[in-house]
């Protein structure tokens, strides 16, 4: 198994990767390797500095940076040497198994869409994210940023594609997928939701258990919770603000201290042809260290083969 790590993304690259790294190579077994893709000898300084083998790693040294600012397709065509359009190459010929980065999400699902290309079936990718729930355990909310504008039929597959995850990455049986809306009644909601409902309510590809609003976002009754990519964006970076507010006002709770992104590591992109992760800008060392154990995690589970055959 050999996993891909762009180590040239996030505000705090390349250092906070590489040390993300050392802790995620600490974690594999034999016959698991990270490759490292972004300027080697910068690497080779940090691995160095922290007494660390650069035999723990393969390298794929780069010449050039895609900066978060940057127009995802045009740096993606423009600079065919940075670590991101490298790794997503690599990824395309087989040579590694998963990739991720905390760079550039744009770039991130150019790359996705343009090498590895979607699976056969899906209409778009989506980007996931984890939700702590107040008696324990997890929820999965897609999509969260990959696309602000969603038909019908793409938020139908976005169910398949959360329930695939529950079940073969986190372990969650015969998920319960909800649609977000503004009421639990089926007639609520704007013209999306009302068209998406019947669709979910009719079909037998997952668990439908109805519409849940915000406030059933961290309760038991759901697995899955199903939204256009704005709306989850919108979610995703108010729950995210949680754990930030906890810290400024030095609140110290265990259900809120399960908000820190960290733990989680990254958002799969899911429906594309390979496992790609895609980590948060500000990632640290521990955020990168999830990232990787979560590309793991995608390759032994064969996430991306049950998609597949789910879309047959």
């Amino acid at each position: 198994m050999k996993i891909g790590l762009d180590i040239m993304g996030g505000d705090y690259a390349p250092k906070a990767a590489v040390l993300g790294a050392i802790e995620a190579c600490k974690t594999l077994t034999a016959g698991q390797k990270l490759v490292l893709i972004g300027a080697k000898d910068i690497a080779l300084a940090i691995l160095n500095e922290n007494n660390f083998s650069a035999d723990n790693f393969e390298f794929v040294h780069t010449t050039e940076v895609i900066g978060m600012g940057e127009h995802p397709t045009k740096a993606i065509v423009q600079k065919p040497n940075s670590s991101i359009a490298v790794g997503f190459q690599m990824l395309k010929e087989g040579a590694i198994d998963a990739f991720s980065s905390a760079g550039n999400t744009g770039a991130m699902l150019v790359g996705s869409m343009f090498s590895v290309k979607n699976i056969p079936g899906v209409i778009r990718p989506a980007m996931t994210t984890i939700v702590p729930k107040l008696k324990g355990g997890l929820g999965i909310i897609l999509d969260v940023g990959a696309n602000a504008d969603c038909k019908p039929d793409t938020l139908l597959q976005f169910g398949v594609l959360g329930s695939l995850l529950a079940e073969s990455v986190y372990g969650i049986q015969n998920p319960r997928v909800a649609l977000m809306n503004i009421g639990e009644e089926e007639e609520k909601g704007n013209l999306l939701s009302l068209a998406t409902y019947p669709l979910m309510k009719d079909t037998k590809l997952f668990n439908f258990v109805g519409n849940v609003e915000g406030r059933d976002l961290f309760n038991d009754n759901n697995d899955v919770i199903v939204c256009d990519g704005f709306t989850g964006n919108v979610i995703l970076k108010l729950a995210e603000s949680f754990y930030v507010i906890t810290l400024k006002k030095k609140l110290k709770d265990e259900f809120l201290d399960r908000f820190n992104y960290e733990q989680y590591g990254g958002s799969p992109i899911l429906g594309v042809n390979a496992p790609v992760v895609v980590g948060h800008g500000i990632s640290s060392p521990e955020a990168i260290k999830n990232m990787v154990l979560l590309s793991k995690n995608m390759i032994e589970t064969n996430l991306v083969d049950k998609i597949k055959l789910a879309f047959q």
